[in-house]
């Protein structure tokens, strides 16, 4: 059974025995849990493989409330928060509309299968609905297959304007 509920409010959607809601960037324990998933995430090899850095633990929840436009949703199993999306909203030139970049995707691994992932990229698509964004947009690595499944069977594809040109390729420069 899914129950939803204005975006705006804690509970988001209940589907099987999973609860997915707004994070609330004041609230300690959602605090708590968003550097918990962000910890777990940089540890592991598609995330990194090392931990995040005090600096970054310290100011990180503090900073994404500060961001306009910024949102994260929390998943959790039995009171446990083991899942996290965090997003931006962006804008798209071409279209001349916002959009959602999907920065952060996380599920503690013991959860992984249950399609949480796909119940969060929903909840995201939802929100970018209201928001009246023109796309979704989001980075994985090459090597994180059961991600690129996972984001699949939610819609996505490699990003192409058209064939003879190819696929779009992510970069970036380091700078501090």
């Amino acid at each position: 059974m899914i129950q939803s509920t204005e975006f705006q409010s804690k509970a988001m959607s209940v589907a099987q025995d999973f609860l997915i809601r707004s994070a609330d960037y004041s609230d300690a324990s959602d605090a708590a849990a968003i550097i918990r998933l962000m910890q777990a995430y940089a540890q592991d090899p598609m995330g990194g493989g090392e931990l995040l850095s005090a600096d970054v633990v310290r100011n990180l929840v503090s900073n994404l409330a500060q961001i306009p436009g910024a949102f994260s949703l929390l998943a959790f199993a039995g009171g446990e928060a083991v899942g996290l999306v965090t997003c931006f909203e962006g804008f798209s030139t071409f279209k001349c509309k916002p959009l959602i970049n999907i920065h952060d995707v996380i599920v503690l691994p013991s959860c992984r299968g249950n399609g949480i992932v796909g119940r969060m990229l929903q909840q995201v698509e939802q929100i970018a609905r209201e928001r009246g964004c023109c796309k979704l947009t989001l980075e994985v690595l090459e090597g994180n297959k059961a991600a690129r499944h996972a984001y699949g069977k939610a819609g996505f594809t490699d990003y192409m304007l058209l064939p003879e040109t190819g696929r779009a390729i992510f970069q970036h420069k380091l700078i501090g």
